[in-house]
């Protein structure tokens, strides 16, 4: 592969696929938590910005190293991605029809239980980056050099959606108020359900 216009508009288009569960998952997370900031927002889509750039390079790696064993571990990344995105979903789900506050301590309470942690980040920023690994084989040709800008050109799309879903997240859960929870928490057991049947199905 050499360096041109068609390497650049490649990475560009792979990026804007692989996004495409982070942005839905950013759009979830919006939603569950309508008042983020925009530094908190930068947070959030530099995490999984980060992921669609690792993912491809220990892709890379392995290919170049332990390919035999990185074919078999293959089948199982969407298993990973479905129990994971189940997980995170299945309990914004619970949270949201738990029981809807009555007051403002508790509504204070909930939303603080319903909070984004650092850990939640980053499991769905594996959840939603973990098919990345199999870029590893279509960047295979590239050297280090180019696998790194290509990567690193998959993590700036990617931080580009992740925002755009942010804001749409954000001004939509303002709307739908205590329910934007529970529709986050769908969206993200259908993302999961989703990785999952193209994975183990196409």
């Amino acid at each position: 592969m050499e360096w041109n216009l068609i390497f650049f508009v490649n990475s560009v288009l792979l990026g804007v696929g692989l996004a495409m569960d982070a942005f839905s998952v950013s759009i979830a997370n919006a939603l569950n938590e309508s008042q983020m900031k925009k530094g908190r927002m930068c947070f959030i889509a530099g995490i999984y910005a980060f992921f669609q750039f690792a993912m491809p390079m220990i892709g890379w790696i392995c290919v170049h190293t332990i390919v035999e064993y990185f074919k078999s571990f293959e089948k199982f990344i969407p298993w990973i991605a479905l129990i994971l995105l189940l997980y995170i979903g299945g309990k914004m789900i619970f949270e949201a029809i738990r029981g809807e506050p009555k007051d403002e301590k508790k509504e204070e309470s909930v939303s603080a239980a319903l909070k984004l942690t650092f850990s939640t980040l980053l499991l769905q920023g594996i959840a939603t980056s973990i098919d990345a690994l199999s870029v590893g084989f279509t960047i295979a040709d590239y050297g280090l050099l180019m696998a790194l800008v290509a990567s690193l050109i998959i993590a700036v799309v990617t931080f580009a959606i992740c925002m755009t879903g942010l804001l749409i997240g954000k001004k939509v859960g303002d709307k739908l108020g205590a329910k934007a929870t529970l529709i986050g928490g769908l969206i993200l057991v259908g993302i999961g359900i989703e990785i999952f049947v193209k994975g183990v199905f196409f």
